[in-house]
């Protein structure tokens, strides 16, 4: 049985709807995207968007794929850092609960966390504060905490700390373990881009990207994109939102089609997409039917409010997955 380690910020999501896109404009903030910003900026988008509607869940991009897969029945791990404070306590809770084995390192700065606003066509926008999870560095890092794994995941949120990226890197293929990346943000992208380009040569065998990130790494579009990433990598994945996603290994590309869905919020979407091909890898199964499952957590996720699926979700598509899995 494949055994996944993830690695990535361990951040509690704001869940925020707002009226319009209006809002993005006059809080600063690029539709879209992942903004970094500190204690004081984060309080103040807080106090403008507190009379909208907020739903709290524990969060992080590497956490949710790992969060889906333990769900799905894969033996999961997950490094981050948290604060000493109550959400702290709150997360690595509900990493014990869901059968996840904890690597968190604490700290007296507060546990992390992302604003998610959501656009009337649900399109989301992050304004995070990392807080405890921008301290994770290369020397909290240790050999024991790859043990036993087979596969690391990481979230390229990280990649704007280059010492730890590459100490990440280097210990998961010290201990034998393979790696996949998702790009995360097509900001964080053009601004870490030769520094992406070096380590997903040297280390990466998977990468996880959604077409504005692939367009931010190569300046292409996404069938040219996907075949200027598989030459860096073993296997390239470019999400296309309604048009489904595109995956090429060995010189040929899959196009796998979107699950018609009701879309009310895509935070996530990306976080299960990559949870599900990794589950079908991790089983044994042939590119498409990792591309199916895929798209069907991806297409279920974005009908909800947040990244998490409900236990009643889960109930409805184990069955679903299995079939995908049996008819090939």
């Amino acid at each position: 049985m494949t055994r996944i380690l993830g690695l990535g910020n361990a951040l509690i999501d704001l869940i925020t709807e707002i009226p319009g896109d209006e809002s993005l404009t006059a809080l600063g903030l690029p539709k879209g995207s992942m903004t970094l910003v500190d204690a004081g900026r984060a309080a103040a988008i807080t106090v403008l968007t507190e009379k909208y509607p907020l739903t709290l869940k524990s969060g992080g991009s590497a956490a949710n794929t790992i969060f889906g897969l333990a769900r799905l029945g894969i033996h999961s791990g997950f490094i981050g850092k948290t604060g000493r404070d109550a959400l702290g306590d709150h997360y690595e809770k509900e990493l014990v609960v869901s059968g996840i084995l904890t690597r968190l390192i604490k700290s007296q700065t507060p546990t992390g966390r992302a604003v998610a606003l959501i656009s009337p066509d649900s399109e989301r926008t992050f304004a995070v504060y990392l807080g405890a999870a921008m301290e994770l560095s290369a020397d909290d890092l240790q050999g024991s905490h790859f043990a036993g794994f087979d596969h690391l995941h990481i979230e390229g949120y990280l990649v704007q700390n280059h010492a730890l990226m590459v100490r990440a890197l280097e210990l998961a293929t010290q201990y034998g373990l393979t790696i996949s990346l998702d790009l995360a943000s097509y900001n964080v992208v053009t601004e870490n881009h030769a520094f992406l380009m070096e380590i997903i040569l040297k280390y990466v065998d998977m990468v996880f990207a959604n077409e504005e990130e692939a367009r931010s790494l190569t300046g292409l579009e996404p069938e040219p994109a996907i075949e200027a990433i598989s030459l860096l990598c073993n296997t390239a994945i470019v999400k296309t939102g309604k048009e489904g996603s595109l995956i090429r290994r060995d010189g040929n590309t899959l196009r796998i089609s979107a699950t018609e869905a009701r879309p009310i919020d895509t935070t996530g979407a990306g976080d299960i997409y990559a949870a599900g091909f990794l589950y079908g890898l991790s089983k044994g199964h042939d590119l498409r039917i990792c591309g199916n499952i895929a798209s069907l957590l991806a297409g279920r996720v974005i009908e909800i409010k947040g990244a998490r699926l409900a236990d009643e979700d889960w109930e409805d598509l184990m069955p679903r997955i299995k079939r995908i899995a049996a008819e090939g």
